[in-house]
């Protein structure tokens, strides 16, 4: 996959491929003062402004008409301070580079999500986040942040300096300012312990609170049409190092969890009817396994069948019955999905527009192949979630509106005040933000 998602003639697309756009131009800052410019000569000009990353959401969360900030020469780690254990990173740079540069040094993130293709200002804007009993999103692991408002200024901010500012910019969805560096809290490099294996879809839910309880990273995957799941419990390991050997980690990684699995996407696109029969058979693929690694190859792995895909946040005490009301759903609606459904948690946080902002949340992610039609799953989907207060995934395919979103987010009002004093004439307003923030 490309670093960035583009496309001919000045046409702008998202990885997904279901966003388009023109911006009038594009931009790529080589220095802050740089960025800064092109932010106030754009409002000189009239044109609202966007920075994009990898274009790994499903929304439209990065797309303009305007002018569309790119980030790739703001890249690399500024600096390391092994006392504070903090690394400060440029916004541009991917997350598999900074998780290479910190293993290099030692280091290491507390936690990360399950692909690492993104910019870490596009991850930490729009709440990616992987599985965790303590540990929280990415986002959750900022120590500092600094971004250029809407009047092309530098703001720095933590918990003691401009700490509104901190509390809403950490997931700030792109509308508070261009975030240009991240200051991460990391740790010495650690082994995490990696179990993986088959489990019936209904003793994993009968068991849902002790292996979230017994486990520091539990998640498990439900294949629709299926009573089965393939769990993952990730927990610290004093050791030894026994990663999964090349050959082994090629054929279950890449052959059957890609390369298989897209062979079963493009039967099952030519002939639904047959998609239950091959989720019976890849739900059963993968035997057990345990392996022991650095945590970045743990956590992460490659993704190369392109999907869409919708996850809300539930609260964690309604993921077992909302789980069963999805099953319910499935089994009822005739609808045919060959891709597994993803069950991760997390802990409460206090980042304003987190999806874990102020309670423990389950996250249930849907998804469907890239090319089928998607509509009627997601939308019987979203209604399930909606129905338990859920709250969509800034960067994945939703519907909720600012009405919905205020009630929901028991801090919604405190962001769209912040917003309003940050960024008073709408600079980083695009469609989406009028929708999800209101106008």
């Amino acid at each position: 996959m490309s670093s960035t998602a583009s496309g001919r003639n000045g046409t702008w697309r998202n990885w997904g491929g279901n966003v388009a756009a023109r911006p009038a131009r594009e931009v790529t800052p080589a220095s802050v003062d740089e960025l800064s410019a092109a932010v106030r000569r754009a409002a000189e000009d009239g044109l609202r402004v966007k920075a994009v990353g990898t274009g790994h959401s499903f929304t439209s969360i990065a797309a303009t008409d305007g002018v569309l900030i790119r980030p790739q020469l703001l890249t690399g780690i500024r600096g390391i301070d092994r006392d504070a254990m903090t690394v400060t990173v440029e916004a541009g740079t991917p997350l598999k580079r900074l998780n290479l540069a910190l293993a290099r040094e030692g280091l290491s993130l507390t936690n990360m999500g399950d692909i690492m293709e993104q910019t870490v200002s596009g991850a930490i804007s729009t709440g990616t986040h992987g599985t965790g009993r303590e540990s929280a999103s990415i986002a959750a692991q900022i120590k500092g942040l600094e971004l250029v408002t809407a009047d092309g200024s530098v703001l720095t901010c933590s918990e003691k300096e401009n700490p509104d500012v901190f509390a809403a910019a950490r997931i700030g969805l792109g509308a508070l300012g261009i975030v240009t560096a991240i200051t991460f809290a990391v740790e010495p490099v650690f082994l995490l312990s990696a179990r993986e294996e088959p489990m019936p879809f209904e003793k994993v839910l009968a068991a849902f609170d002790e292996l979230w309880a017994e486990n520091e990273h539990f998640e498990f995957y439900w294949f629709p049409h299926t009573g089965n799941t393939n769990t993952k419990r990730n927990n610290r390991s004093a050791g030894p190092e026994k990663p999964v050997p090349q050959l082994q980690g090629w054929f279950e990684d890449e052959f059957l969890s890609n390369g298989v699995f897209q062979v079963a996407q493009w039967v099952g696109r030519a002939v639904p009817a047959a998609i239950p029969a091959i989720a019976q058979v890849s739900s059963k693929a993968l035997s057990a396994r345990t392996y022991t690694d650095i945590p970045y190859k743990v956590f992460t792995s490659p993704r190369r069948v392109r999907f869409m895909e919708m996850e809300y946040a539930v609260p964690r005490e309604a993921v077992v019955e909302t789980l069963r009301e999805l099953k319910a759903m499935v089994d009822r609606s005739g609808v045919r999905v060959s891709f597994p459904v993803e069950v991760r948690t997390a802990p409460a946080d206090d980042i304003t527009l987190s999806t874990a902002s102020g309670r423990d949340s389950a996250y249930i992610a849907v998804h469907m192949v890239k090319g089928t039609p998607y509509q009627r799953y997601f939308t019987a989907a979203e209604r399930i979630f909606t129905a338990h207060e859920g709250r969509p995934h800034w960067g994945k395919v939703h519907t909720r509106d600012a009405e919905y979103l205020a009630q929901v987010y028991p801090r919604f009002e405190e962001f769209t005040r912040l917003r309003d004093r940050l960024d008073p004439d709408r600079l980083f307003q695009n469609d989406y933000l009028r929708r999800v923030l209101g106008a």
